[in-house]
């Protein structure tokens, strides 16, 4: 199973999402942004889960995404 993760930079001014513990390939101004993006390839990508993180690396949330 793939995790995604949506993840803050250190002042929360921009968005990551990040494909297990690979280094990001791409920045997001919003969180918002960043969450539809991540959501989108776990969609395309399952089985997978999504985890969204908070600006001191909590999970604040989890989605999981099921083949059919």
């Amino acid at each position: 199973m793939r995790t995604y993760r949506v993840t803050p930079n250190v002042d929360a001014s921009a968005w990551f999402v990040k494909l297990e513990d690979v280094a990001p390939e791409e920045v997001y101004d919003t969180k918002t942004e960043a969450i539809e993006v991540a959501e989108q390839l776990a969609k395309e990508n399952t089985p997978s889960l999504l985890k969204i993180l908070d600006k001191d690396h909590h999970v604040i949330e989890e989605k999981r995404y099921k083949g059919l």
